[in-house]
């Protein structure tokens, strides 16, 4: 459990966005690690089948690599946000390089949003992030990335754990593809038929 959801230890120690509580019942799909051609495409157009907007945090490298991937995003209406230029991990690096790293990202990306790569960052960077960004962490990690995970599991994890308010995981890499592109559509439905709104994070 406390993989897939974070515990109140983590949250007070890390004080960043985990929940978004508006007046609906409302749930925040989100995808990590993108955007790669191979998978972000077929994640959008399973988006676009229930007209759901979601937020996609963006590998400044990978923004580089495929920028018609990341039009695509951003021309279907989905809000994007910073994921660092190369997936740091923020307890392996300094403040200085962190932040030069982020904002390297940020030129191409263009965001006041930024998720820690693996949920991994030091409280001096948070400190230092929160003057530009909404540091935006999770209620829910379906751990699609992991490939020993079938996709039923990844599922079961979002229909055990979301709630009103969750900012629900997935990633959009290639490890990830086949947990991703079957538990997505599967969960689109479930959170439907339990009465849930879909919303970008703002």
């Amino acid at each position: 459990m406390f993989v897939e959801r974070a515990n109140k230890l983590l949250k007070w120690f890390i004080p960043a966005v985990w929940t978004i509580k508006d007046s609906d019942k409302s749930v925040y799909l989100t995808f990590d690690d993108g955007p790669c051609p191979e998978v972000t495409p077929k994640i959008l157009d399973i988006l676009d089948r229930y007209d759901i907007k979601a937020t996609f945090f963006c590998v400044g490298k990978n923004v580089k690599q495929h920028p018609h991937i990341f039009d695509l995003i951003v021309n279907a209406g989905h809000r994007v946000g910073n994921h660092t230029m190369h997936h740091l991990k923020g307890f392996d690096t300094s403040l200085n390089d962190y932040t030069k790293d982020i904002e390297e990202a940020n030129k191409l990306i263009n965001s006041n949003l930024f998720r820690p790569p693996y949920g991994r960052i030091t409280i001096k960077q948070l400190n230092e992030l929160k003057k530009s960004y909404k540091i935006i962490m999770w209620d829910v990690i379906t751990r699609d990335y992991n490939r020993n995970l079938k996709p039923e599991k990844c599922f079961s994890i979002v229909k055990r754990f979301s709630r009103r308010g969750s900012i629900i995981v997935f990633h959009d890499s290639i490890k990830s593809a086949n947990n991703v592109l079957q538990a997505l559509p599967w969960s689109i439905e479930w959170l439907r038929s339990e009465g849930y709104v879909f919303k970008t994070i703002q």
